[in-house]
């Protein structure tokens, strides 16, 4: 409001400003304008020389030169402040701002304030009733120009539908036909001792729980994540299918650009579905629990030396349910035998947090 009274006493100084000239003589206007001039130009002198700033143009002085420069044949060779390409856009900004005001809104008209009220207070009062039945129980009060479901749902709290059965029975199919050439991703936090957050990347095989590559950053970006899957497909080592949420990172041009070239399909999960992704969340959870839970981290550099220890008594040692108790990288055959017959040797893992166990000969 205060803009717009602003800009109208501006538009009344230049309207008082121009009748005074036009009602003058010629001989006083050309005066006055070598008068102005001559100002003008010893500030254009101290601006280039003295670099003093440069002044901002106002709302009302921008519309006055769009004006003049329809009906002022010279108008170029008079304006010194700005240049003719500035004032020819500030035309162009003008013309699409009179045509956004004139043109018609397209789409439904928006629900007034009463209607958005009647809806929360329905919903309120009747929680479990459906955005469709909310609509027919407009319907049956007689109210006209009822809203459609879809827009009462917008003003309603979210409520998430579960995902149907058959749904859940088409990812899980699958995820069980392509589980030998699917790998999964997904990034996770950890804080450190200094309370600074740190960022992980961990990457699944599907069939064997097998944690492919990890890695560890300050700052996670396509670029960052897309050299450490080329880290982890050396030699055409790549899956056929990656499984991955909709993270900016991954759903990014540079990333999706990158696994088209790979030869990787790229297979979004649906949004706040991590039951779609079961084995990356599984892991990121088991690495928590079994590991950051019980060490903070110092720095980054910590960080990847207990994953990396972590990462290899995972893969080599650390046994798994979903793999008839088997370790994802096939540990050595031992001949049976009694427990009262058997000597073991254990080798202490992250400073003795967990121990591996070989028999003794």
């Amino acid at each position: 409001m205060n803009k717009l009274l602003n800009c109208c006493e501006e538009w009344l100084h230049y309207l008082g400003r121009f009748l005074r000239l036009y009602f003058q003589s010629t001989h006083a206007v050309r005066m006055e304008n070598i008068a102005l001039r001559s100002q003008l130009a010893l500030y254009i002198q101290r601006y280039e020389k003295e670099k003093l700033p440069n002044p901002t143009s106002t709302p009302a002085f921008r519309q006055l030169w769009v004006f003049l420069s329809k009906h002022l044949r010279n108008w170029k060779e008079v304006l010194l402040i700005v240049q003719p390409d500035t004032v020819i856009r500030w035309h162009r900004t003008a013309f699409k701002f009179h045509w956004q005001r004139i043109s018609k809104k397209i789409g439904r008209p928006n629900l007034s304030s009463a209607t958005i009220q009647l809806i929360k207070r329905i919903h309120k009062e009747n929680p479990l009733l459906s955005p469709e039945k909310i609509h027919e129980r407009l319907l049956t009060l007689g109210i006209e120009k009822s809203p459609a479901p879809n827009t009462i749902a917008k003003y309603l709290p979210i409520t998430r539908k579960p995902p149907s059965q058959k749904q859940v029975q088409s990812w899980k199919l699958f995820l069980s036909n392509h589980h030998h050439d699917l790998w999964a991703t997904d990034f996770f936090t950890i804080p450190t001792i200094k309370f600074r957050v740190l960022y992980g990347l961990v990457v699944i095989h599907h069939q064997s729980r097998e944690i492919v590559y990890f890695a560890v950053t300050t700052n996670p970006t396509a670029e960052w994540t897309i050299q450490q899957f080329r880290n982890a497909t050396p030699f055409g080592k790549a899956p056929k299918y990656l499984v991955h949420d909709n993270d900016p990172i991954f759903c990014s041009k540079a990333f999706q650009s990158f696994l088209l070239s790979s030869g990787i399909s790229s297979k979004k999960t649906a949004y706040r579905s991590p039951w779609q992704n079961p084995y990356a969340e599984r892991v990121i959870g088991t690495v928590k629990s079994e590991l950051l839970d019980h060490i903070i981290p110092l720095n980054e550099r910590h960080l990847h030396s207990l994953l990396r220890e972590y990462v290899v008594y995972y893969n080599n040692n650390r046994t798994h349910q979903g793999i008839n108790g088997k370790t994802p990288i096939p540990s050595p055959v031992y001949l049976p035998t009694l427990a009262e017959d058997t000597k073991l040797e254990a080798t202490p893992v992250l400073n003795g947090l967990y121990h591996t166990y070989k028999k003794a000969a």
